[in-house]
């Protein structure tokens, strides 16, 4: 007798990267019955269909109606669009679930608009590429990777218990934590790292067009592909990171501001400190903090989370 589906109705809601990878992750593993899919455009939501990701497709109120589980994974700035026109259609019974990088927002922007007897479990996949778009979507996306899961306080424990088997069955870990935690523990570990990677891509952008003007007014050959060229390995690095989604990332930024500029104060003194001691020569401060630092990178690798099982190492999203 084969074990019976965790849902016969699953909506995803925006299926991009993380909304693919999620819906061929649920067929691999026989999960859902029917998997109805929803975009903005219609040309998404046919692309989605031609390439099997779901079963069929539809508008986003029209996608949730009847469904046991809808995952929303979208732009967080596109939530209380999605919260209005999916409340009116949910049964009762059925649970909605996320999949974005900022949590403390989830719950004040879906409450209002959910019907009693619907359960709201917020969960964030730290997972993902620089790739977007449907075709970007692969099952082993969320495999050997952490999903934090921050249900309100009067969440239904069955529900949560439900969205972590969904999770732990694609091969996630799943931790839970609150909401406001969370989103200060990725603002450090995701979303400073991700400010960072686009102003130094920038920066060396500007760079790029002043060396190639000075060395035009002064007759010296300096080509526009140079910087791309001789790239070292750090700046490719962030430059796959700066390469990710920008809606994606200008809603994280406004919805995570505070976390955000806490942390970003607090770089900002660091490599104040940092930029007086390369000034100064201070080696054994350089030293020492390197060291610390390095220790960082060990413990990631030894956790399992480099990235190291697909080619395109994953960035949090």
């Amino acid at each position: 007798m084969t074990e019976p589906l965790f849902f016969e109705r699953v909506a995803i809601v925006g299926v991009g990267l993380i909304g693919s990878s999620l819906a061929l992750a649920m067929k691999r593993h026989g999960l859902a019955g029917h998997i109805v899919g929803s975009a903005r455009s219609q040309a998404t939501r046919d692309t989605a269909l031609e390439l099997g990701l779901v079963d069929s497709v539809a508008e986003t109120g029209d996608a949730a109606d009847g469904a046991d589980l809808v995952v929303v994974a979208t732009p967080v700035g596109a939530y209380a669009a999605v919260a209005a026109a999916i409340g009116p259609r949910l049964k009762e019974g059925a649970i909605v679930t996320d999949a974005g990088s900022v949590k403390g927002m989830v719950a004040p922007t879906f409450a209002p608009h959910l019907p009693a007897g619907v359960q709201l479990v917020p969960g964030h996949p730290v997972a993902g590429t620089e790739n977007s778009g449907p075709a970007a979507g692969f099952a082993e996306l969320f495999e050997h990777r952490f999903v934090i899961l921050t249900p309100p306080a009067d969440a239904d424990p069955a529900a949560v218990a439900k969205v972590r088997a969904l999770w732990e069955r694609v091969g996630s870990a799943v931790e839970v934590m609150d909401a406001r935690h969370h989103d200060k523990v990725l603002a450090i570990t995701s979303h400073l790292p991700h400010l960072i990677a686009y102003t130094i891509v920038g920066t060396v952008t500007d760079l790029e067009d002043q060396l190639s003007g000075e060395a035009a007014a002064n007759g010296d050959s300096v080509t526009q592909t140079e910087v791309i060229k001789y790239s070292a390995g750090g700046f490719r690095d962030f430059t796959r990171i700066a390469g990710s989604d920008p809606v994606m990332w200008r809603d994280v930024f406004l919805n995570n501001k505070e976390a955000v500029l806490e942390m970003l104060g607090r770089f900002t003194e660091d490599l104040t400190a940092l930029q007086r001691a390369v000034r100064w020569g201070e080696g054994e401060t350089l030293e020492a903090w390197f060291t610390r630092t390095r220790a960082i990178r060990r413990g990631i690798v030894e956790a399992g989370q480099a990235g190291t099982f697909r080619a395109t190492e994953p960035e949090d999203g």
